[in-house]
This record gives C-alpha cells, sequence and structure tokens, in this order.
C-alpha cells in the first residue's frame, strides 16, 4: 500500500510540474500499444501522463499504453510476431540501440523527424527511425555497512580480476538483458575477450538485480555489477545504504530508444498518435517522468538527475562508450563467447 501511495503522490507532483503541457493533444485518436522494458512503476506513471496528455487517444493493452518485458523476452516475442508481417505494437521503448539498428535494417521501422532532435546530448538516427529517450548507467554497488571502498575495486576491470572477490560478485544475464549485453561489448571492446575469461575464473553469478543487491545487503556479495537506477530506487524506496561505485576507467551509459513501427507492419497504423507521443517522450515534461524513474534525461541542459545520483554532463565525459554496431552485428558471437567463458560450467 505503501508503494502504491507513493507512485501515486510521484505521478500528481510530476503531473503539477508541467500543467501547460497536459491536454494539449485532444485531436490525437485511435488506439497505440508500446512495447517497452522500463521497471513497471515508471509504467505507472507515464500512462498517467500518457492519459492526461492525449485524452482521446485509447491504451491498446487492456487499459494501458504498454506491454511490459525484458529486452530479451521482447525480442523473442517480436521475433515471432515478425513471421507474420505485423507486430503487436506501434512503438518501441527497449534497452539500447542496437536493436533499434537491427530493426531498421529489417525495414520494420517509421522515419520520423522530431524538432526535439536539435536538444539532444546522445547520438540518434540522422533519418529519425530511433531517438534515445531515458539514459540507464551501468556501475558497481557495495554495502558500506560491510565494506569500506578500500576493500572494493575502483573500476570494471579489477571487478573481473581481483581474485579477492572470488565467487562474491555478481552481474546480470547478457542474454536476456540488454542493459548487460551493451555493458558486455563496451568491455570486450575495452580489454578483449579476456575480460570474459577473468570474470569466469572469478566465479562471477549471473543473476537478476534484486538477487545481487540481496545478496549485497547480507553479505554474500562484495560488489556487483547492476544499473545505477536499481541501487537509486532501494535507496528511496528502502532507505537502503547501498551505494555506487562510479568505476575509474569509465561508466557505461546506455541510451534506451523510442521506435515507432512502420505504419503498414504495426498493430493500429496510428503513426500522427506515435510521433505525437515521441514529441513528448523527448519534451521536458517527458523527461521528468524519466528522471523521476532514477533515469538520466537525454536532453541538452537538463539539470534535474535521479534521485542521489550525479551530474549526467559528468558522467558523459566519463562514458566508456559502446559501439552499437558491433553489438548488433556481432551480438551472437559476444554471447557465445560470454557462455563459454562464464556462464558453462566445465
Amino acid at each position: 500500500m505503501k508503494k502504491i501511495l507513493a507512485i501515486a503522490l510521484c505521478i500528481a507532483c510530476l503531473l503539477c510540474l508541467a500543467p501547460a503541457a497536459l491536454a494539449v493533444n485532444e485531436d490525437v485518436t485511435g488506439e497505440v500499444v508500446i512495447y517497452t522494458s522500463m521497471y513497471p512503476f515508471v509504467i505507472d506513471m507515464m500512462d498517467e501522463a500518457l492519459k492526461a496528455e492525449f485524452p482521446n487517444l485509447t491504451p491498446g493493452n487492456n487499459g494501458s499504453f504498454f506491454f511490459y518485458g525484458g529486452t530479451g523476452s521482447l525480442q523473442t516475442k517480436l521475433a515471432g510476431e515478425m513471421e507474420t508481417g505485423t507486430l503487436g505494437c506501434d512503438m518501441m521503448l527497449v534497452a539500447e540501440p542496437a536493436y533499434s539498428l537491427e530493426l531498421k535494417e529489417g525495414g520494420w521501422l517509421h522515419a520520423y523527424e522530431t524538432e526535439a532532435a536539435q536538444n539532444l546530448r546522445f547520438d540518434y538516427d540522422k533519418e529519425g527511425y530511433w531517438y534515445p529517450v531515458r539514459v540507464c548507467n551501468m556501475v558497481l554497488a557495495y554495502n558500506p555497512e560491510l565494506k569500506t571502498p578500500d576493500q572494493l575495486p575502483k573500476t570494471f576491470k579489477e571487478f573481473a580480476e581481483d581474485t579477492s572477490l572470488k565467487g562474491r560478485i555478481s552481474m546480470g544475464n547478457p542474454l536476456s538483458s540488454g542493459t548487460t549485453m551493451a555493458a558486455v561489448a563496451s568491455l570486450s571492446d575495452k580489454y578483449g575477450y579476456e575480460y570474459f575469461t577473468a570474470l569466469g575464473q572469478n566465479d562471477v553469478m549471473i543473476e537478476s538485480g534484486s538477487t545481487a543487491l540481496a545478496k549485497l545487503q547480507t553479505g554474500e556479495c562484495d560488489v556487483i555489477m547492476i544499473l545505477e537506477e536499481s541501487v537509486l530506487k532501494e535507496r528511496k524506496d528502502n532507505g537502503s545504504k547501498i551505494s555506487c561505485i562510479y568505476p575509474e576507467d569509465g561508466v557505461i551509459l546506455i541510451p534506451s530508444t523510442v521506435m515507432t513501427v512502420a505504419e503498414e507492419k504495426s498493430k493500429n497504423l496510428n503513426i500522427e498518435a506515435c510521433e505525437a507521443i515521441t514529441d513528448f517522450l523527448l519534451s521536458e515534461e517527458g523527461q521528468k517522468f524519466m528522471v523521476a524513474g532514477y533515469m538520466h534525461s537525454v536532453l541538452k541542459g537538463f539539470t534535474e538527475v535521479p534521485f542521489d545520483s550525479v551530474d549526467t554532463d559528468g558522467l558523459i565525459e566519463k562514458d566508456m562508450g559502446v559501439d552499437w554496431e558491433r553489438c548488433y552485428k556481432q551480438r551472437e558471437e559476444i554471447r557465445t563467447k560470454f557462455q563459454e567463458a562464464v556462464t558453462i560450467k566445465k
């Protein structure tokens, strides 16, 4: 009940922040379904915001505009739908640009040139097939009640190679998590596939973020690789002391994209609505919801940061970067190398 009340209060506060932006799209009608990997509590906020902004637009998924799934599960779902020639959605908000490159190449996307593009501080498709809409940040995390910073790695490299941590480190699964896939692509690009070998030799545990956070609390793990947003949410919601380590060899920023499905391949054939929603998501009002969801804004000059986080522009300066073309073109090779070194028991 407390969480429901907290979400309701957050929605009310955010809607009050931008009254001028609300209910200005009364002429946008029809239905829309959006596939997304955003956290369910963020979806709840965005649903209410879109219903206020587009009062005559119908949520196409049982009263919600959104269908939720992890990036990996959504990719599997979409692969099945592609066989029919029509997708079950009109828009997508998934974890990283590599999948956007694949969908664009396959002819599944609609190009839209939004005026918001000129105000973006992250790369976007110059033809308008995809835009960054929220920024996830891969970091390390630890429990300061059990460990001090001098006992822990200061870099992603040390995370994998420090043998004193053997069996006491954890991370996500790149086969199911788009953000983890982006992270391992970046790290293997920087350090070679030897990075995966080091992770395997250090007996890294592959598990969900919630499980990893629980193990930090109990002391079963000393340090974990995780999205900053998961740590920040835990700190705010539960008063946790779990803290982020922003690695000295670079954070890994992962701009999640918004895409519109090509009209003839979409569920509701509603391009006008999708373009209007894109504009809203990339507006200052729309970005406030992303920050409230513990993610960073994609807009230049946007000074608000997620709860307990650090300056976004400062993070950009320390960004390790991801070769999205390699992440797409060599996806299966990267996954196979990771499995061979880390997840396959020999």
